[in-house]
């Protein structure tokens, strides 16, 4: 399957679907039926939404999955990165480290923190460090899972940099893993993408060691 003249994977595809399907309708209509149905499950926990604490709990949930934690399910959001022409010639790797990840495991709904280090080697752009910062926030505002995040982030690094050489490691602490089930607050889980020079065997190194 191809995407503005790219291959793609099928769970790149995936995405694709759901920023598609959730482009139309109002932030205020979504919002509504947020707050309709969060107010049934929080009478059917047996919590009284009428008390003085919890009976605008609704709203603030409705506001925060759509206005904040949530907002890279809408297109709209997605950041505007401009590029510029590499016109002094560096050849070396770019990395950014240390890139806050902020997510949602789409199983349980529960945070999925840690950090995701990007890199590329430029075919003629660059772009602005903090608009790398932008597209690993805005992928990671919605629920889902971490393979497919790091396939979402280094395709569009892809397609913005028109470059195979790119790279996106990411090391999270899933909380559906510490907070419930096994309960294990000392494991993490990390995944990788590796395209183009950094299929190298050398590369890959000098990129690794980096991180360490």
């Amino acid at each position: 399957m191809k995407h503005n003249g790219r291959a793609i994977t099928a769970e790149h595809a995936k995405s694709l679907h759901v920023e598609n399907s959730l482009a139309s309708g109002s932030d205020e209509t979504k919002m509504k039926q947020i707050s309709f149905h969060f107010r049934r499950i929080m009478e059917a926990l047996g919590l009284d939404v009428e008390d003085e604490s919890l009976k605008d709990t609704p709203e603030r949930v409705a506001k925060m999955y759509v206005k904040e934690i949530f907002k890279g399910l809408n297109p709209v959001n997605e950041p505007s990165i401009t590029h510029f022409d590499n016109s002094y010639g560096y050849s070396g790797m770019v990395l950014e480290r240390n890139i806050r990840v902020q997510s949602w495991c789409e199983h349980h709904f529960v945070p999925i923190t840690g950090k995701a280090h990007v890199a590329y080697y430029s075919s003629g752009r660059i772009i602005g460090l903090s608009k790398l910062n932008r597209i690993v926030e805005y992928f990671s505002s919605r629920p889902q899972v971490q393979e497919r995040l790091t396939e979402d982030i280094a395709a569009k690094l892809k397609e913005v940099l028109q470059t195979e050489d790119v790279a996106v490691v990411i090391d999270a602490v899933h909380h559906c893993v510490v907070a419930r089930g096994v309960e294990d607050v000392g494991s993490s889980t990390y995944t990788a993408h590796f395209s183009g020079k950094f299929l190298s065997e050398e590369i890959k190194r000098e990129f690794l060691s980096v991180l360490k």
